[in-house]
Formats: structure tokens, sequence, C-alpha cells
């Protein structure tokens, strides 16, 4: 073809260098478009991690939110007054109704037995019909809040047919938050005693 022998060595040469070079580069692409992905997959899920969800219900003020799964201290107070007031002021016309809203937040985990504890009052409520008692969250004692309970200092007014007794303790309400929504988990009474 009027070329020297060498010009063509020369050409495959030059061709097998640029096969290489663009292997190189598609390398090179491919692993960056990985390391993009990894990026915004780690960005995505730090934004659904500090996702607020705003909760504000009917009559309610305040900050009510829940960001991840981390309640505000806004959201937890009133979630503490609300299961206090279900679970702990009733009387035996209302505490059926009471109990079946305190079920509804329970975790599907402790279900069963929050129902059981519950039953064992409705069960003490029909052999005492004129048993009722109101319960206060106590101002004089701080609400300790940790990432998994609420300690509440509570004092309780027990009324049997006019005998008014009244005792003081604490009420450890079990919470988790999972997606943005509370779960109640436990609920116990400790340390009541009669107020002298």
């Amino acid at each position: 073809m009027g070329k020297p022998a060498s010009w063509g060595i020369h050409r495959y040469l030059q061709g097998s260098s640029n096969l290489f070079e663009e292997n190189r580069l598609l390398k090179f692409a491919v692993l960056g478009l990985f390391g993009i992905s990894a990026v915004l997959g780690a960005v995505i899920y730090t934004s659904n991690q500090n996702q607020r969800t705003v909760v504000v219900p009917f009559g309610a003020g305040g900050d009510l939110y829940v960001t991840g799964d981390k309640p505000s201290s806004s959201y937890l107070r009133s979630m503490t007054r609300n299961i206090v007031n279900l679970s702990s002021t009733y009387s035996a016309y209302t505490a059926d109704r009471q109990f079946q809203e305190l079920l509804g937040i329970a975790h599907p985990g402790a279900f069963n037995a929050l129902r059981d504890s519950l039953n064992a009052v409705l069960d003490e409520l029909s052999n005492n019909p004129t048993l009722a008692i109101a319960t206060y969250i106590r101002t004089d004692q701080p609400v300790m809040i940790s990432n998994k309970d609420i300690l509440v200092p509570v004092e309780k007014v027990r009324v049997i047919g006019g005998v008014i007794r009244k005792f003081r303790g604490n009420l450890r309400i079990g919470f988790a938050v999972e997606n943005g929504r509370f779960w109640l988990t436990s609920l116990h009474e400790e340390n009541f005693d009669a107020k002298i």
C-alpha cells in the first residue's frame, strides 16, 4: 500500500494502547458512578432519619413533632398526660372505653401483657362498682424521661363508697418510637404508699 511495514505495527500498537486507555477510562467511570450512588444513598438515609413528622391534634399547641425516631419534649409531655389520664383516672363506667383507647397505642409485642393488666383492673371494678380513681401528676417532683421510658410522679385519689384515700408513687411508662409513631410498650406502678 506504499507504506513501510513498521507503519502497520505502529498503527496496531497505537490502536491497542487506545483500547487499553478506553478500558481504563471505563473503569474510572464505573467507579465514579458507584461512588456517587453511595453518597446519594447516604444522603437519602440521613434525610429520612432527620425527616420531621408534625403531629398537631385538635386543640393542641406547642412543638409536637417527631424527627426520625426522636420525639420532641413537648410531644412526650403531651403523650405522658394522655397516658396518665387514660390509664389511671377512671371509674366503673369509663374504664372500658379508656382502656380500649389506650390499647390503640400499645406496641404489638406488648399488647397481650398490657391487655391482661388492664383486664385485671376491669375485673376489680366489676367487683367494686363504686370504685373511682383520679390521678394527678405531681408538680413538686420532676418527670424523668429517657430513651425508652418515662417516670412520672403521681398522686392517686381512690374513692370507694364515699371513703377517700390518697396514695403517692410513680408511674413508669415504657415507650418506643418507630417510623415516627409512638408505641406504648409497658405501664407499671412503683413505690405507692398511702399519703399521711
